[in-house]
């Protein structure tokens, strides 16, 4: 046989075409086509032709736009760095947990603090009864920092930590701790998060509105441009909004948005954007859509070159996008949990494709609870078998030259692009945050996901098809939240009675002065203040004194989840089951005079909404009445605010680990204020051992990670109707 046979043409195009339609469903090849949630189509075949016209198919790594990864080498010299996002409990279980890490074969330290500590509130405060140590380390003080990082050389082992709201003194009492280990600000390697127009979107661990926030910013890279050269100023994250919901698109064009946004506020400064822009960097969320994670992380490289070149940026390294990467969270399933082994694998293989710098990946129980020591071994373990025996490592950027995903990578750019130009015309991203429109466009693409998947148009293994007749319970870590508590409250004690008040005191109208004035650099301040044993509490007080609390707007997306059943590509019954519902909750509303209401609640410092939000459109679409309680609420304000709405029941969203303590806390504010006819249910990142105490407490329903909306809201209304007769 001819080898011209094989050779690509529009003759034998056309044959193929012809074959395909054989098999193809209804003989339409196009029917084959995949629209992804962003909207880009991605055909069955690619051919050359695809790539003809592509500017950057041919480019080199290392090399302008670093399409093809930011190094020349990449992996064939030196592999991305394994981390492992942890903290929990006290600063000493912490420190234990990185020391064995890194003993283990971890290459780095990335710090997750507790919820009181994002919001700065130290762990004494009244507010965070239930939060302290929970979803992270409880850090108050710089003695808590030096435990953290007891016998961890900071000279050598770089440290990232998650953090945005309390950013200025969790960063300057880490600088003070290595200071007090002997390593000076300019030893220091790592990355402070510091990326605040994200929290105003999806994460909500804001403190200050976004004006002062974006100060906080601009003096924090400052500052570290002229004391720490080692050290990334700023993490840019698309992370949290993949997995509140964004698409790639999304996440990468907000993202990059936002870096925009922060250059621009850097050079307002008065510095000169080479000065600190090489030391800017971003995070990835990698999901399970393969293709896609890859081609975004390609396309993301290619589009910020673009951004910087805006800026007149000469450096090389002022035009690369360096990134850390993170296996999703929002994909691991509480159902069949050990099939989210295989897809952190998956998720970690197409970070490592993409050209990430770095890389935590998730443990199979965080859908469930904090990972064991045994399940982060896995995790971690799942890197080095990838670094280690796959060889994987020995080609750069293996991608390059495929005609799908050069064309796909393509096809993101310009999609991205797109959305970036829409951002740019509103005036920034500060000013499409401040709107409420970013925020919007996550919660719709969040809403439409849920949907597909309680209408069995997206597939999740264990979830909604190939289910478990009977699940086996798995061993899940506990943290006794009031212990740490009490243990951080006695320790805050001990450093107030030995530290020189009037000092403390002087440094902290010092920052408020600052604040005022809008002169000084307020990390230089800060850590003056941490150094005389400030605490962050005093250290947040002292700036909302001028700053003010950053309060959230609630509002909800509509007929967005519904949408995704009215298209009449519902799987099975799942339609069926929907209609059934709507005219049972409209039959209700007929018997009772009213629809069944319902208030949405986020208790404690938890600001994760994802679910609260998708909950309250589904059940808003299937007829109900639904309140959005506000952010950070007390079991005490949530209880009043629903007898003053007149609600049949509240829901309870808990992603963060308070439910023990926070959930028997409304129910008992509800009888306290007589309103015993209430019913409460709790959806969220739940272990299945608590079920039987929450039940006890007098909990109506619990409804963890895969429950399908629908389910959950049939399940509710039957329990009203009970309160009711």
């Amino acid at each position: 046989m001819s080898s011209k046979s094989f050779e690509f043409n529009a003759s034998n195009l056309d044959a193929w075409q012809k074959a395909a339609v054989k098999s193809a469903p209804g003989g339409d090849v196009n029917a084959l086509n995949w629209k992804t949630p962003d909207g880009i189509i991605v055909k069955p075949l690619y051919t050359a032709a695809d790539t003809n016209d592509l500017p950057y198919a041919n480019t080199l790594p290392g090399f302008e736009p670093f399409l093809r990864g930011p190094q020349a080498t990449m992996y064939a010299v030196r592999p991305w760095t394994i981390r492992q996002y942890a903290g929990f409990s006290t600063a000493e279980e912490s420190n234990a947990f990185y020391r064995k890490a890194l003993a283990a074969g971890g290459q780095g330290v990335s710090v997750a603090f507790d919820l009181a500590t994002h919001r700065g509130y130290d762990s004494d405060h009244p507010r965070v009864e239930g939060d302290v140590g929970k979803a992270g380390v409880a850090i108050d003080s710089v003695e808590d920092m030096k435990i953290l990082f007891n016998e961890i050389p900071l000279d050598k082992v770089s440290v990232s930590m998650t953090m945005n709201g309390a950013v200025l003194p969790v960063l300057a009492g880490y600088v003070v701790a290595a200071e007090e280990q002997g390593v000076s600000q300019d030893k220091l390697s790592g990355t402070i998060q510091n990326d605040i127009l994200k929290e105003f979107m999806v994460r909500n661990t804001y403190i200050y509105p976004p004006e002062p926030s974006m100060k906080i910013i601009g003096d924090i890279i400052e500052y570290t441009a002229k004391h720490m050269p080692k050290f990334n100023s700023i993490s840019i994250s698309g992370y949290h909004m993949q997995e509140a919901g964004a698409n790639q698109a999304l996440e990468m064009a907000f993202t990059l948005a936002d870096g925009k946004e922060y250059v621009k506020t850097a050079i307002a400064k008065g510095m000169d954007v080479d000065e600190f822009a090489g030391r800017l960097s971003f995070f990835w969320a990698v999901g399970m859509n393969f293709y896609l994670e890859i081609a975004k992380m390609r396309a993301a490289r290619l589009l910020w070159c673009r951004i910087m070149k805006g800026f007149d940026a000469q450096n090389p390294k002022s035009l690369m996008l360096r990134t850390h990467s993170q296996t999703s969270g929002w994909s691991l399933t509480e159902q069949d949990p050990y099939n989210n082994v295989v897809r952190t694998t998956i998720e970690a293989m197409a970070a490592v494709f993409g050209g990430t710098q770095s890389l935590h990946t998730n443990s199979f129980d965080e859908a469930i609870a904090l990972p064991t020591e045994f399940s982060s071994r896995i995790a971690r373990n799942t890197q080095l078998i990838i670094q280690e025996e796959t060889h994987i490592t020995n080609v750069i950027d293996p991608w390059a030259g495929s005609y799908m995903m050069e064309s796909l990578t393509q096809e993101m750019a310009d999609k991205a692009w797109a959305i970036i130009e829409e951002v740019e015309a509103m005036g920034g991203m500060t000013k499409a945050v401040d709107s409420g429109w970013a925020k919007l466009k996550i919660e719709a693409a969040a809403a439409e996901k849920q949907a597909r998947i309680d209408s069995g148009k997206d597939v999740i293994v264990g979830v909604n098809k190939y289910k478990l007749d009977q699940e086996d319970p798995i061993e899940t870590r506990d943290i006794d939240n009031v212990a740490v508590r009490d243990g951080q409250i006695t320790r805050l004690k001990k450093i107030k009675a030995k530290r020189d008040a009037a000092k403390v005191d002087s440094a902290l109208k010092a920052l408020t002065a600052s604040a005022e004035s809008g002169q000084g650099n307020l990390l230089e301040l800060t850590i003056q203040a941490m150094r005389l044993r400030a605490t962050v509490g005093e250290v947040s007080d002292a700036l909302e004194k001028v700053f003010g609390r950053h309060r959230a707007d609630t509002q909800k997306v509509t007929g967005v989840y519904a949408a995704a059943y009215d298209d009449g590509e519902s799987v099975g019954d799942t339609m069926a089951y929907w209609n059934a519902l709507k005219a049972e909750i409209a039959a209700f509303a007929d018997q009772q005079g009213r629809r069944p209401r319902v208030i949405i609640s986020k208790l404690g410092q938890d600001g994760h909404d994802r679910g609260a939000k998708v909950v309250a459109t589904a059940f808003a679409d299937l007829g109900y009445d639904v309140d959005m309680g506000p952010l950070f609420q007390t079991p005490e304000e949530c209880a009043r605010q629903a007898i003053e709405n007149d609600v049949h029941a509240v829901g309870v969203s808990t992603l963060a680990a308070g439910h023990k303590t926070l959930v028997p806390a409304i129910i008992a504010e509800l009888k306290k204020q007589g309103a015993n006819d209430i019913i409460v249910f709790v959806g969220g990142v739940i272990p299945r051992q608590d079920y039987e105490m929450l039940y006890e407490a007098g909990v109506k329903g619990i409804y963890g990670p895969g429950t399908p909306i629908p389910a959950s809201a049939k399940d509710v209304l039957e329990q009203i109707k009970k309160a009711l007769a």
